[in-house]
């Protein structure tokens, strides 16, 4: 398998980091959802958001990346199979992802940094504040910060059903890129 996608074919570094932003964001939002029932006395009452911000944050660095490496090799052409509006719904969902998840991060960033502190990552180094102390910053960003992850959830399982769909229905390769997998009908670019 090549490391750089073709026109139609995704290489090894677009699927290994599809696949690893998608288990990370999916066991963010569970882990997330943990936490908000955590009380004092519990053992990761402390530990459970340390992990989520570290994590945050290296997945913010992670995005970056992929951003920079959808843009030093392109993703591959839609299949010809796809209808008008199938292409343009599938690009509007992987920019409106991306923004999300951008979103997602720097509101949880700002939950925690709002009273000046930095975040610290697994003990490796800290993120500093930008903002210093802000009065009502933290719960502002903490419901954007919800709201943005609910919709990315959501919209990663539009997107997972959709993919499911032209595998099962229609019988394309669209999920068999993602996959690394073989081409079913055509040869490969």
């Amino acid at each position: 398998m090549r490391l750089r996608n073709t026109t139609g074919r995704f290489g090894a570094v677009s699927i290994g980091l599809h696949w690893l932003v998608a288990i990370t964001v999916v066991g963010m939002f569970a882990l997330g959802l943990y936490m908000v029932d955590l009380t004092y006395y519990d053992d990761w009452y402390r530990s459970a958001p340390d992990l989520h911000r570290s994590v945050g944050i290296l997945l913010f660095l992670v995005m970056l990346g992929r951003l920079t490496w959808r843009l030093v090799s392109p993703p591959p052409r839609a299949l010809p199979t796809h209808k008008p509006w199938e292409r343009i719904s599938a690009h509007l969902t992987h920019w409106a992802l991306y923004l999300l998840l951008f979103v997602a991060m720097v509101s949880g960033y700002l939950i925690t940094s709002a009273d000046g502190s930095s975040v610290e990552v697994f003990d490796w180094f800290a993120v500093p504040s930008i903002t210093g102390d802000q009065k009502g910053l933290e719960d502002t960003a903490g419901d954007i910060h919800e709201l943005a992850a609910w919709a990315i959830i959501l919209l990663a399982g539009v997107h997972a059903l959709a993919a499911l769909k032209h595998h099962f229905l229609d019988r394309d390769d669209t999920l068999r890129r993602i996959l690394g997998l073989s081409p079913r009908h055509t040869s490969d670019n």
